[in-house]
């Protein structure tokens, strides 16, 4: 399944959750359960940002834009964070109204606990959906979305276990408590997806894994270069830049180089088909005191 099939599946799946968890809320009235819905609403404002990214980054470049669209994800993943912060600052508005006006008992009923934990299985069979493949096509959208389904889903699990103990020992401030703990996971949430999302918007490089990997590669197949130096890489969405500097013989042929360049460039994109490389030729005077020696 693709990214964007399975941005539009995001946005199927949010909606029936929260459904179920307004159905939940609505059948037990309790501001934990009403906090766990306002995360799943944000998760509907979300997965359609996903999409219209994920549609969007796929646009080839054009002359405006000449190294392509990947970036858009990022700033879907940016604003998604932007929207569970808000989420959360909700939830804590509508704990500290729900403490200050407790109820005499815990009378919720079974039936609305039932719902919400449909409404969590639904969300973490999808998460590990979207983490798995959003990191299979390295998709920061559909990555982020998986990561903020997952808090979804420990936060449902948080806020099922401690109703079920209110239930048992009558203790109704554990509701709003419950509520104010769901705050704080989603703003660890927020604050994680905007960080991760603002790395790369501002260039971030390459994993460590796949700069390893590249390092790898020049090291076996620059077979008639001197050195490989300078590597530089970053990551945009789906799309990897590779750069660096080769150094061969003065007298060697702008023809020979070239061919060296091209079994780089078939090597690299034979394991990482997404790399996009730029390299650029020196003759023997510029060898570094250090970088990749050919095997």
């Amino acid at each position: 399944m693709n990214a964007e099939r399975l941005a539009l599946g995001s946005i199927l799946i949010a909606l029936v959750v929260l459904g179920l968890k307004l159905a939940a809320w609505w059948l037990t009235s309790s501001v934990a359960l009403l906090s766990d819905a306002l995360e799943s609403l944000v998760n509907v404002g979300g997965a359609v940002m996903a999409w219209m990214a994920v549609h969007y980054a796929k646009r080839p470049a054009d002359a405006g834009h000449p190294f392509g669209h990947h970036k858009a994800e990022y700033f879907s993943a940016v604003v998604e964070g932007i929207m569970i912060i808000i989420a959360a600052l909700l939830i804590v508005e509508q704990s500290i109204h729900a403490l200050a006006n407790l109820r005499s008992t815990a009378d919720w009923g079974q039936a609305g606990l039932w719902v919400n934990a449909l409404a969590l299985a639904l969300n973490l069979l999808w998460a590990r959906v979207l983490i798995k493949r959003g990191g299979a096509l390295n998709s920061p959208a559909l990555t982020a979305g998986g990561r903020h389904l997952m808090s979804d889903v420990w936060t449902s699990v948080g806020v099922l276990g401690g109703l079920i103990l209110a239930l048992i020992t009558g203790w109704v401030i554990l509701d709003p408590l419950l509520a104010l703990l769901v705050a704080l996971n989603i703003l660890r949430e927020g604050y994680a997806v905007v960080v991760s999302s603002v790395n790369g918007l501002m260039d971030s490089a390459a994993p460590p894994e796949e700069r390893a990997k590249i390092e790898e590669i020049l090291h076996r197949a620059a077979e008639g270069a001197l050195q490989v130096h300078g590597l530089k890489t970053r990551r945009a969405g789906v799309a990897l830049f590779v750069e660096f500097h080769m150094v061969v013989e003065g007298t060697m042929t702008v023809q020979a180089s070239h061919a060296i360049c091209d079994h780089i460039e078939d090597a690299i994109q034979a394991e990482l088909p997404e790399a996009q490389v730029n390299i650029h030729v020196e003759p023997e005077h510029k060898l570094e005191p250090s970088g990749i020696a050919p095997g």
